[in-house]
């Protein structure tokens, strides 16, 4: 296990090698592989343990009963998923946790981390502190996706996503993590009208796009 990479993640901010070593120990963690299309988690899951995506990507997907699939978030390397159903014990998984790539996960049992240890370890209260930042960080990223999904025309609801990503990667040029069917997908668009709407705001001058490689284009005043 990558030391090194766990250091720069989120949940583990601030804290020693050893200490790590320590609270992996303490959370009974366990890392697990997958390849690309594997299923991390099923609707209908059961867990009581939060994923580290350690390499890799991940799609955070919902189905409907009539077989459209919506792509709620993309996670990447270093964040965390299923938190909110470990923590909350016995509530099934609303949602499918899907590969988008080959990924290494690193599983740890929320219930030890809740539970402050027996040695009452400084290091063990500050991760309870890290899990809370973790959790409003997600409320943070589900009122971005509200904001994604409000507008009702398909041109607003690809502005905002542009703008979106323009803004987390502070460039107007910028690699999106989906292809145009995820993309559809994740705006909750059809595809074709998606590609149709991208190639109208390329010829207005608006973006410049090549697969999943975007350029805001500046407007001269």
């Amino acid at each position: 296990m990558e030391i090194q990479i766990l250091k720069g993640m989120t949940l583990f901010q601030g804290m020693k090698e050893e200490e790590i070593r320590g609270m992996l120990t303490c959370l009974s963690a366990e890392e697990k592989r997958y390849k690309k299309g594997a299923y991390i988690y099923r609707i209908g899951d059961v867990t009581g343990r939060l994923g580290v995506l350690m390499k890799g990507s991940a799609n955070i997907i919902k189905d409907d009963l009539w077989g459209n699939q919506t792509i709620i978030e993309n996670i990447r390397a270093g964040q965390v998923f299923a938190e909110t159903y470990a923590c909350l014990k016995g509530e099934p998984l609303m949602v499918d946790v899907q590969a988008a790539e080959d990924a290494e996960v690193l599983f740890m049992d929320v219930n030890r981390i809740l539970n402050v240890c027996s040695a009452a370890c400084d290091f063990h209260s500050r991760l309870i502190g890290r899990l809370l930042y973790v959790l409003a960080y997600k409320n943070l990223m589900l009122t971005k996706k509200m904001d994604l999904i409000t507008p009702k025309s398909l041109r607003e609801r690809v502005l905002v996503y542009l703008s979106q990503e323009s803004l987390r990667q502070g460039s107007r040029q910028f690699t999106i993590p989906f292809n145009r069917q995820q993309m559809a997908d994740y705006l909750s668009v059809d595809r074709s009208a998606l590609s149709a709407e991208l190639s109208r705001m390329r010829a207005e001058g608006m973006i410049e796009f090549e697969r999943n490689r975007f350029v805001v284009v500046e407007r001269e005043e």
